[in-house]
């Protein structure tokens, strides 16, 4: 089984999208999803993803089985996580304004490539953090 990266981005119109990129030719299909949040978005990819398979055994056809390592735009992220970190603790997390972090979810701005360095870098320290954790 591949491990392929699926983007997940946030349109202009406010929906989220999943994607794999086409010009990596690691599968021998494309597929993509679509929704209102990032979560209905990677919903709808993992549907796709599916039927895809379903469509190509029916067909006879080879089908490359792929596992999804999903990369986030900032917007997507913050959006997608929204149940387990609060603005305000993302916002100690990464010494980032909670009000700028807000319009980086709402779509009003954009980081800048140094903000989601610090993002990406905050969030990798607690994640490395957090598995070194045991409850008893």
């Amino acid at each position: 089984m591949k491990t392929v990266k699926a983007f997940i981005e946030r349109s202009s119109e406010g929906g989220y999208s999943v994607y794999v990129d086409l010009n990596e030719k690691s599968l021998n299909y494309g597929i993509h999803g679509t929704g209102r949040t990032a979560r209905e978005a990677v919903e709808d990819f993992i549907s796709a993803y599916k039927t895809m398979k379903e469509f190509y055994r029916n067909k006879g056809l080879e089908f490359v089985e792929a596992g999804f390592e999903y990369v986030y735009d900032t917007a997507s992220f913050i959006q997608f996580y929204s149940s387990y970190f609060t603005l305000a603790g993302l916002s100690r997390l990464t010494g980032i304004n909670q009000g700028q972090l807000s319009h980086y979810v709402n779509g009003t701005r954009n980081p800048s490539k140094r903000t989601i360095e610090k993002i990406d870098s905050s969030i990798q320290d607690f994640a490395k953090n957090l598995s070194q954790v045991q409850v008893v």
